[in-house]
């Protein structure tokens, strides 16, 4: 007589914030929790969701959006907070926030039609986009420029849009943050692949605030789990390697 599964795959989001900082302190040998602990590992994995922002790109928090080119604006807003973006007359109708890159643009036509039509758009550096004689020349955006600032990330697009473009979309593929722990009932803003990493970094933190002499054991059980988590994360397409050709005498 065999038995049953549960039917269900939900734990990612099951478990709670007072069960990963639970897992974390009894990963270091910690049983007994009080407020202010509970409080210091919050506080600790949002350092390590921010901390993982810098590690790469996290392709569950990659969404598209489209802003609605306006004649003779070459500068396009978005707010890293939903307090900011959702009161600013710069902001996407859609109310899009929390955008801390572009990835990709495309100059999109008939955007809600079967026969739209997108042109890529390059991404330029600053230097470049700085060294544009005219910025304010008008016409079909081809280019852009990313300005990453603390409070939100502005999009220069040259040339600027005329009458035409106007009417036309720049549709763009951006990196979110990771959202805050929150509530210690809240589930966290990760897919199920990076829960044991999470845990074990948590743990890894507390450890250096409550048990020193665990803190290299830990790094390493981390760094174990976030590369195996990294390497999963994304969705797998063919590559190809061309070889340079390289002609020193000619």
């Amino acid at each position: 007589m065999s038995n049953t599964t549960s039917g269900t795959a939900t734990f990612d989001k099951t478990f709670v914030i007072d069960d990963i900082v639970e897992e974390a302190y009894q990963r270091i040998g910690v049983d007994q929790l009080d407020g202010y602990q509970i409080k210091s590992a919050r506080r600790s994995l949002n350092i390590m969701f921010q901390e993982w922002g810098n590690r790469g790109l996290h392709h569950w928090e990659i969404d598209e959006t489209n802003i609605d080119l306006i004649e003779n604006q070459n500068t396009y807003t978005f707010f890293r907070a939903s307090t900011d973006g959702t009161s600013a007359t710069t902001t996407p109708t859609n109310g899009v926030y929390g955008v801390d890159d572009i990835l990709e643009a495309t100059y999109r036509s008939n955007r809600t039609q079967s026969t739209q039509q997108d042109v890529a758009m390059t991404k330029i550096s600053r230097s470049t986009y700085s060294g544009l004689a005219n910025k304010l020349t008008t016409g079909q955006p081809t280019q852009y420029y990313v300005q990453r600032l603390i409070d939100r990330v502005n999009i220069f697009v040259y040339p600027t849009p005329d009458s035409t473009a106007a009417s036309r979309d720049m549709h763009l593929y951006f990196v979110k943050r990771i959202q805050d722990a929150g509530d210690y009932t809240n589930a966290t803003d990760i897919p199920y692949r990076f829960v044991p990493c999470m845990v074990s970094g948590l743990a890894f933190y507390l450890a250096q605030k409550s048990k020193p002499e665990l803190v290299q054991q830990m790094k390493l059980l981390y760094e174990d789990e976030f590369n195996r988590a990294l390497t999963e994360d994304g969705s797998s397409t063919s590559t190809y390697i061309t070889p340079q050709a390289y002609y020193p005498n000619v």
